[in-house]
């Protein structure tokens, strides 16, 4: 296969030391023969067992939609949101209905009601989405429900538009009601003139900090989706300034900013480079061919690979089924990066402030199923078979099993359920971006070819990503 070919011609030249782009790896590497194969992805329909876990999955977001905005909640019976489970909630909604599991009347009639509220939301300082909305009232609200102001993110609207792409591609009977949407917007903060993301963070007494976002896994990942709509993220979707350590013989590769002077982790989790994965293909935006596991965005491909294999190794040699990447608890503080490597410990798992907390190290369901569906090998075969009951029937997956034996994170999300339901329809229809072949010109390409009507928002001036 392409993928196999692609894969043993990067690890060669990692063996050759020929001045590669990969060249901070260590040789350790070719030491193991399972850096020499690529195991292939999961294809094909789904089987009963699987559709029976789509419809379970799609529960949660039975239980916890708001009629009154169209928006899930972000955690189960919490009416809080951000737009990246927001985001997640669009990846379930169009699972749901390509699977068969809701009909086109209830995803249009969700989806409507989705869009209306993004098109009439107030927005941080008029520029972007604020990070958190109610989702009964669709005002603007802390990461404690209260009402306010705090920012915005951009790797959580980066992820955002990736959905409303992928939607545009797929039904284009929405496109303009989703261009309104992007229209609405003001860029000028979010992106600067090097490519590079920034978030925007407002704290009591304080002016608005605009500070910069994203390290290497997430960043590029929602870089890709400013770039979908013809924004440039050079300076974001670069790897560097990266590094490798060395675990189990595998070149791991982590963001070497400072968490220290940058106040913000460089953590190495799974979640990126499987939504990487299962969205964009390993691909580059501008790659418009069939999903053929053909990875034109090869380092991308490569690093999900590290990722991956080290994960299996731990296993291999400790006898823990690992399965890494932040998630949400059940108890304070309520979420931790659960991490390969973080602040130069690996197998790491810290709270937002840095505090270490092995006890709440977990196999993440989205991270065992995302494996799953990317590497098809016996050890995905096992981590499906160790999480794939890890369900209420009632209410959707669980957020993971405690990797110390103490049971189920007894807590639901959008997020969790949403990303299981694409990982299954990857499995029936591979890289989830397609797109139509010669379509009519949108509102939103039509305003980027145009100075006028939108001043003072900097929308892109040449839609790169949308020229053949």
């Amino acid at each position: 296969m392409k993928a196999k070919i692609l894969n043993i011609c990067m690890v060669s030249l990692l063996a050759a030391g020929c001045g590669n782009k990969y060249n901070q790896f260590s040789e350790d590497i070719v030491e193991r023969k399972s850096h020499w194969d690529v195991p292939s992805a999961r294809f094909g329909d789904l089987t009963e067992e699987e559709m029976k876990l789509a419809r379970v999955a799609w529960r949660y977001f039975e239980n916890n939609y708001q009629e009154s905005t169209g928006l899930v909640n972000a955690v189960n019976n919490y009416p809080s949101v951000t737009w990246w489970d927001a985001a997640s909630y669009l990846a379930g909604m169009v699972s749901a209905r390509e699977l068969g599991i809701i009909d086109k009347q209830e995803f249009d009639r969700r989806l409507v009601a989705f869009l209306t509220t993004l098109n009439t939301l107030d927005l941080f300082r008029g520029e972007l989405p604020n990070k958190a909305y109610n989702t009964q009232t669709a005002e603007k609200v802390d990461y404690g429900n209260q009402p306010g102001e705090i920012g915005y993110s951009a790797l959580d609207l980066g992820r955002l538009m990736i959905w409303l792409y992928i939607i545009k591609q797929r039904y284009p009977e929405f496109t303009t009601s989703i261009d309104s949407v992007l229209l609405r917007w003001n860029y000028c903060n979010v992106v600067d003139e090097n490519g590079t993301m920034f978030g925007a963070l407002l704290e009591k007494d304080k002016p608005v900090q605009y500070l910069q976002e994203g390290r290497l896994g997430y960043e590029e990942y929602a870089a890709k989706g400013f770039e979908l709509w013809g924004f440039n993220t050079k300076q974001a979707a670069m790897a560097e300034p990266y590094a490798t350590i060395n675990l189990f013989g595998y070149d791991v590769p982590y963001d070497t900013r400072d968490p220290r002077k940058l106040k913000a982790h460089s953590y190495v989790v799974t979640e990126s480079y499987v939504l990487d994965g299962i969205e964009l293909g390993w691909d580059l935006v501008e790659d418009r061919t069939p999903h053929d596991y053909s990875y034109s965005h090869d380092w991308v491909a490569e690093f999900a690979l590290q990722i991956y294999r080290v994960q299996e190794e731990r296993y291999k040699q400790t006898g823990i089924i690992t399965a890494r990447t932040e998630h949400q608890l059940d108890k304070a503080p309520y979420f931790v990066y659960d991490t390969i490597y973080t602040d130069g410990f690996a197998w790491n798992t810290i709270s937002e402030p840095g505090d270490y907390l092995p006890q709440y190290a977990a196999v993440a369901i989205k991270g065992a199923m995302g494996m799953w569906v990317l590497w098809d090998t016996p050890y995905t075969d096992l981590l499906y078979d160790h999480v794939s009951t890890a369900y209420h029937p009632e209410k959707g997956f669980y957020e993971g099993i405690y990797e110390n034996g103490t049971g189920m994170i007894n807590t639901f999300t959008s997020n969790n359920n949403g990303i299981t339901l694409e990982i299954l329809l990857y499995k029936q229809q591979g890289k989830l971006l397609t797109y139509k072949e010669n379509p009519a010109p949108s509102l939103w390409e039509k305003a980027l070819e145009s100075p006028f009507g939108y001043e003072g928002q900097c929308l892109p001036r040449k839609n790169v990503a949308l020229t053949k």
